[in-house]
């Protein structure tokens, strides 16, 4: 393993200095939705959920970001250039609140990641997080799901991944919480039991509709 490179631990601890505006976290939400997040660091399993979901026809919000980078790297562009590029973390940012847009707020609806994701990216490409937290009020969700990680293949894996990742799972709990989020932690478990704990948790706050659509995606 390696030691953390100068130049990320610094862009980690730049992050942390970011702070959302305790003004602005006064702001009222304008709609209550029924639309579940599940969020967490990487290699947590939300994709894997997300589709479980589907699987029992509920109605899904895919994770834009794996959509849109899947479309630019297929234009020949490198990952590194894109996670490094403030214009493609606005562009994401702004389909992920325009794919939100098209629900309907009354659906249950599953979301695999939502806005309030992208305050810790913004704070990594050093872009003011406040900027983004207005929006963060637009829409209330129902509910919040934080995936507990998946253990992680060691061989290989570097310290300054690990620390992104735990970094990554501190803030988005901490900035949820700050909105006003009530965390749901999931722990880890099978699929199927990860599944049925998210329905039971909803169940038990009468959050929970059948499902009557089969999910979809984000159009093109």
């Amino acid at each position: 393993m390696s030691h953390m490179s100068k130049s990320r631990a610094g862009i980690l601890d730049a992050a942390r200095r970011m702070k959302l505006d305790t003004v602005l976290l006064d702001k009222a939400f304008q709609v209550q939705t029924n639309w579940h997040v599940l969020t967490g660091a990487i290699c947590c399993g939300k994709t894997t959920l997300i589709n479980a979901l589907a699987d029992r026809g509920y109605r899904t919000l895919p994770e834009v970001s794996r959509i849109y980078l899947e479309c630019e790297v297929a234009k020949g562009r490198k990952l590194e250039d894109i996670f490094a590029s403030t214009a493609d973390e606005r562009a994401l940012t702004k389909l992920q609140r325009l794919a939100e847009y098209g629900l309907e707020a009354q659906e249950t609806v599953f979301l695999d990641r939502a806005l309030p994701d992208y305050l810790w990216f913004w704070r990594l490409l050093g872009m003011d997080p406040n900027e983004l937290l207005e929006h963060c009020f637009h829409f209330r969700y129902a509910s919040v799901f934080i995936l507990d990680q998946l253990p992680l293949e060691m061989n290989g894996a570097r310290i300054d991944d690990m620390a992104y990742t735990d970094l990554l799972e501190e803030y988005l709990t901490r900035d949820y919480m700050a909105l006003g989020y009530a965390i749901v932690r999931v722990p880890l478990l099978s699929p199927n039991e990860r599944t049925e704990f998210i329905l039971d948790q909803l169940g038990r706050q009468g959050l929970l509709l059948e499902p009557h659509r089969t999910a979809e995606t984000v159009p093109e």
